[in-house]
């Protein structure tokens, strides 16, 4: 079942993005050459509870985690650690949600360790330009379709796959919510969006196939090629006359 949010709400869910946009400020430092994933989830985790907040993936289904950490050919749910060492060149996603007064915020970034090849530079712009494309589209009135095969037509463009296997999806009290959102579709098809509805769009791309397998953790998925992927997702909030991103600092929304 969809929830429309109130306005009272969204702005719970406001306050919420905001903190999470800063955790992405916060570990950014720390993302360089022979730091572990472990410590940068212990960052941002510290960082979350210091401002009241809640990891909302620590624990989330057993994941032990407070952020998801994924390198290169890992696309998403990788669990920090202390064992696993960024280098140089690594394409590293990182994927957090916040709870603050029982709401959630869900967003992810790409980052670059060091000098990162101008491919794996390609496939993070095109990955983030796909989502700002999708959502220029949102308004009430609009099949969710027409979102989808917009984000698919921008990434398959450039010459990249679209991970078909996991999508976005709805948030507000629960981390997942109704509806599924895909980063793919059929213009004029699918659910029409609705004035108070808030969503996680996130599309997930992959250098070349987007066959993906789940490692032996039961929680990472990497592409069977070993191709580079590259994720970008924020929580957007449905308006009257458009749709507002909710997880995205001005600084990160004007650069």
């Amino acid at each position: 079942m969809i929830t429309l949010k109130s306005p009272r709400e969204i702005e719970k869910m406001r306050e919420a993005g905001q903190l999470l946009s800063k955790v992405f400020e916060v570990i950014k430092p720390h993302i360089k050459e022979g730091v572990s994933t472990y410590a940068i989830s212990k960052v941002a985790e510290d960082f979350i509870r210091a401002n009241g907040g809640i990891p909302t993936f620590k624990g989330y289904g057993g994941f032990s985690g407070a952020i998801c950490t994924s390198i290169n050919d890992m696309v998403i749910h990788g669990i920090p650690s202390k064992k696993v060492i960024l280098k140089n060149g690594d394409l590293l996603k990182v994927d957090a949600g916040v709870t603050l007064h029982g709401y959630v915020a869900d967003a992810a970034r790409t980052y670059f360790v060091g000098e990162v090849s101008d491919e794996a530079k390609k496939l993070a712009e095109v990955t983030k330009l796909s989502f700002f494309e999708g959502i220029k589209l949102i308004k009430p009135g609009v099949h969710l379709g027409d979102i989808g095969a917009r984000i698919q037509e921008v990434i398959e463009s450039n010459g990249y796959s679209v991970v078909k296997e996991y999508t976005g999806h709805g948030v507000g009290q629960q981390l997942h919510e109704d509806p599924y959102v895909p980063n793919y579709g059929i213009k004029g098809t699918g659910l029409i969006l609705k004035e108070g509805m808030t969503l996680a769009i996130e599309p997930m791309v992959c250098q070349k196939s987007a066959k993906l397998y789940v490692i032996k953790d039961g929680w990472g998925a990497k592409t069977v090629d070993k191709g580079l992927t590259a994720h970008y997702e924020n929580t957007i909030a449905i308006t009257k006359d458009g749709v507002e991103i909710l997880t995205i600092s001005k600084e990160e929304l004007d650069g």
